[in-house]
């Protein structure tokens, strides 16, 4: 691997205090990247600093409130101002609730969306005219759950369909530019969020077995590796996909 394909180049990256994002900051920057993470976690964004640093990579902070449209711009902004550019954005931030439909409250369906997709629009919106000047690039975090229907996860799983079009219809939008825009749908992946999950009472457990696949949890940094590509001159020609990263839980 080309351990300087970033060489110059600034990734802003949302979620960045944990998991996926925690792991494309570290690869990134490892790769020479400036890397602007933003996360509600102020902790964490600290931790993948230091983690950031000591592989010899570069990082700011800020901490940021995905779900505040005024805070995704100003943080996109932030980021052009101590940086000088934008290359990479990385909408890597999401939200899970396990729920029966008919239980599902409407408060963590708006913070679901808000997260999930909101986030990812008004950061997109901001970040464009940047990534023009640079022929830059964005890649999404969709999921499985935006390719297949799943039990339980009805807020998710539309949030996750959102993200999958968005991508594909952005990046028809400005396929005559050289910004390229693309996704990547994981399944499980090994992380606190799919760790820590809070199911609900009575859950058939036949209707949530297909989508556990037979080959256990990616881990993030094997996502991260798959983003780096995704980020990187070695994808020049891909544009408007979105690469499962599953298993096969979706060919079934």
């Amino acid at each position: 691997m080309d351990g300087s394909r970033f060489a110059g180049k600034v990734a802003l990256l949302t979620g960045a205090a944990s998991g996926i994002g925690r792991e494309v900051a570290r690869q990134l920057g490892s790769e020479g990247a400036a890397i602007f993470g933003v996360d509600i976690d102020e902790q964490g964004l600290a931790g993948t600093a230091e983690q950031v640093a000591e592989l010899g990579g570069t990082m700011r902070h800020r901490v940021c409130d995905l779900r505040s449209r005024e805070q995704c711009r100003d943080a996109v902004a932030a980021a052009v101002a101590e940086l000088g550019r934008l290359d990479v954005v990385g909408n890597i931030a999401g939200v899970n609730r396990f729920h029966h439909f008919a239980d599902l409250p409407e408060a963590d369906w708006e913070l679901i969306f808000s997260v999930n997709v909101d986030a990812v629009f008004h950061v997109c919106q901001a970040a464009i005219p940047h990534l023009l000047e640079t022929s830059g690039n964005i890649v999404n975090l969709a999921s499985v759950a935006g390719l297949m229907g799943q039990a339980y996860t009805v807020a998710y799983c539309a949030s996750k369909g959102a993200v999958v079009q968005l991508t594909r219809a952005l990046a028809m939008e400005y396929v005559k530019t050289g910004l390229r825009v693309n996704a990547i749908a994981p399944a499980g992946v090994d992380t606190a969020m799919n760790v820590d999950i809070q199911f609900p009472d009575e859950l058939d457990w036949k209707l949530m077995k297909p989508y556990m696949g037979h080959r256990g949890l990616a881990t993030a940094s094997e996502v991260a590796s798959l983003f780096a590509f995704l980020a990187s001159e070695d994808a020049r020609p891909v544009h408007g996909a979105v690469w499962s990263a599953d298993f096969g839980v979706s060919a079934g």
